[in-house]
């Protein structure tokens, strides 16, 4: 049943490609994060992305730049926070957000690339001030793979303390780090994805019933064996427009329930 569900989508989300035309810089697949980050940075502890030289990513300044701007613009109804799975929006998961958000005064705040110490640093550099969303969808944690279960966890646990502080008025739907990885056979993909699980178990017991809910999608993009089908994540980590569509709808009924 799933294969074929995942089928249909599929073919729904060819026509959305046709639809949107080219890509754009958002969707193009990056390389899978190294299994060990570069000096063990602290995943808990708020930095900005680095360039090799030393200096602040460029790509990184230039999205947090517009998103201090987005602030000033318009009001903000949901806001979708995250690493380049949810700068996608923007790019492969453009159409779909459209039919979705378009109504919502929804932004999207998404940097590909980002770990946890980086969305903890745009947090504490404005990117949440003077806003009030009646929601933010949280989606973080898939860059620090190759960090310990329980300091992923830790991070993301902050994140959620600090993005309350900020907005004491917003609801908050936390989304289960999305399985990654082909073959769930293959040891390395095995044990990343016994991880994201042990992430995603921790993260479902900050759900309080109102202020906070937790939401674990990843089964949905799944062929019954397992595997990622890639009509679905063509690089097994970022969606496509059928992956998009998939997260969207999977993500409905709770969304609609937060925005009540």
């Amino acid at each position: 049943m799933l294969k074929l569900r995942h089928a249909l989508i599929a073919v729904v989300g060819m026509g959305i490609v046709l639809a949107w035309g080219a890509r754009t810089t958002a969707d193009a697949p990056t390389a899978p994060p190294a299994t060990q980050p570069a000096a063990m940075q602290p995943a808990d502890v708020a930095a900005p992305k680095l360039s090799p030289n030393g200096r602040m990513d460029a790509h990184f300044q230039k999205m947090h730049e517009s998103f201090l701007l987005r602030r000033t613009q318009s009001p903000i109804g949901v806001l979708f926070l995250g690493d380049s799975i949810t700068e996608g929006w923007s790019g492969r998961g453009k159409r779909v957000w459209d039919m979705y958000y378009s109504n919502l005064d929804a932004a999207n705040f998404g940097i590909g690339g980002d770990k946890t110490q980086h969305v903890l640093w745009r947090i504490e550099n404005g990117e949440l001030d003077g806003i009030s969303p009646k929601v933010v969808v949280l989606l973080i944690g898939t860059n620090n793979i190759g960090y310990p279960a329980e300091d992923i966890l830790k991070a993301d646990e902050l994140i959620v303390q600090r993005i309350h502080e900020k907005l004491p008025n917003s609801k908050l739907l936390i989304l289960g780090i999305f399985p990654r990885g082909d073959n769930p056979k293959a040891p390395s993909v095995a044990e990343m994805r016994a991880k994201i699980k042990t992430v995603n178990k921790g993260l479902a017991t900050l759900d309080d019933g109102n202020m906070t809910r937790f939401l674990d999608i990843g089964s949905k993009f799944l062929n019954d064996d397992g595997s990622l089908p890639r009509p679905i994540m063509p690089d097994f980590l970022h969606p496509s427009p059928a992956g998009y569509l998939i997260w969207a709808d999977a993500m409905a009924p709770l969304l609609d329930e937060t925005l009540r």
